[in-house]
C-alpha cells in the first residue's frame, strides 16, 4: 500500500477492527489487517525519522496512543492469528518482536510504559505457545505464572486445556485449583473475556467429553452455546451445537429438554430480529 495512501488511514480504527474480527476468529483476516496496521506504523516512523533527520518540524498525525502501540498491538494480533493457525514459528517471531519495542525513539513516560506492557504480554504468549507446541514441561511454570498474574488466567487456562486435548494430558488438578476463581467468569461482560470465556467453556466440554465425563460435557457445551448466542457468533453457535448434538446419546431427558428450550428461544429472537 503506498505511502499517500497509507497516512490516510486511520489507527484506532483499524485497531476496533482487529478486536472485532479476533471475536469472529477470522484469522486469514486477522493477519491481513494486523500487516495494514503495521505498514501505517512503519510509515509514520519513517517520516518522522525523515524530518527530524531533516530538522523540520514532524507533521502531526491524530492518534489516540503512542505510536509504538500501533507497532506492538500489530504484531499481537499476527502472533495470535498465526498461533491459532498452527504456525507456530510464525507467532514465535511476532512474540519476539513486541518483547523489546525499546529500540524506538521519543518513547516518553507512556510510551515507555507500553513498552513494559507489551513485554508482558509477550511472557504470557511466550509460555502459551511453548505449552502449545508440545513443551509440557513448562506448564508448572506457566501455572505460577498465572497465580501471579490472576487477569491472565481465564485465557491461560483456556491455553492449558487446548494443550491438554492436543497432548492428552490430564489437568483435572488444576482445574479444581482454580474452581474458585473460574466461578467468576461468567461475571465478565467486556466483548474480549467474553470471546476467550467462550472458547474456554467449548474446550472444557471437549476436555470432559475425552474423560467420558457426560454431564460435564454437556454443562459446558450449553453455557458455550450460550455466549456463542448471544455475541451474535453463529460459526460458534454451530460449533457448540455440533459438540452437544455428538453429546446427545445417552444424555439424560432433562439435559435434551434444556437444550431444545434454549434452542426455540434462541431461534424465536431471530425472527423477532428486524428484517
Amino acid at each position: 500500500m503506498r505511502p499517500s495512501i497509507l497516512k490516510l488511514l486511520k489507527p484506532d480504527i483499524i485497531v476496533e477492527m482487529l478486536e472485532m474480527v479476533f471475536q469472529f476468529e477470522n484469522w486469514d483476516k486477522l493477519l491481513n489487517t494486523s500487516d495494514i496496521l503495521y505498514s501505517y506504523a512503519q510509515c509514520i516512523y519513517e517520516e518522522r525519522q525523515y524530518f527530524k533527520a531533516k530538522r523540520l518540524p514532524v507533521p502531526h498525525v491524530e492518534m489516540a496512543r503512542p505510536l509504538v502501540y500501533y507497532y506492538g498491538f500489530s504484531h499481537l494480533m499476527r502472533g495470535t492469528a498465526c498461533q491459532k493457525q498452527g504456525q507456530y514459528d510464525q507467532a514465535r517471531e511476532s512474540i519476539n518482536k513486541y518483547a523489546e519495542l525499546g529500540w524506538m525513539e521519543d518513547l516518553g513516560e507512556e510510551g515507555m510504559q507500553i513498552v513494559e506492557e507489551f513485554k508482558f504480554l509477550a511472557r504470557a504468549n511466550g509460555y502459551a505457545l511453548d505449552i502449545l507446541s508440545g513443551k509440557t514441561e513448562r506448564l508448572a511454570e506457566y501455572v505460577a505464572f498465572l497465580q501471579d498474574n490472576p487477569e491472565e488466567l481465564l485465557p491461560g487456562l483456556d491455553t492449558v486445556l487446548q494443550a491438554a486435548l492436543r497432548h492428552n494430558l490430564n489437568v483435572d488438578h488444576l482445574l479444581d485449583a482454580f474452581a474458585e476463581q473460574e466461578a467468576e467468569f461468567g461475571e465478565y461482560e467486556d466483548a474480549g473475556n467474553v470471546s476467550h470465556y467462550y472458547s474456554y467453556c467449548y474446550h472444557l466440554a471437549l476436555y470432559h467429553k475425552q474423560a467420558g465425563r457426560q454431564d460435564q460435557a454437556l454443562t459446558y457445551v450449553m453455557r458455550s452455546l450460550i455466549l456463542a448466542h448471544d455475541s451474535g457468533n453463529d460459526r460458534n453457535f454451530k460449533k457448540s451445537m455440533a459438540l452437544f448434538e455428538s453429546l446427545r446419546e445417552g444424555a439424560a431427558e432433562e439435559r435434551l429438554q434444556q437444550f431444545e428450550e434454549r434452542l426455540r428461544g434462541c431461534l424465536m429472537e431471530e425472527r423477532q430480529q428486524p428484517v
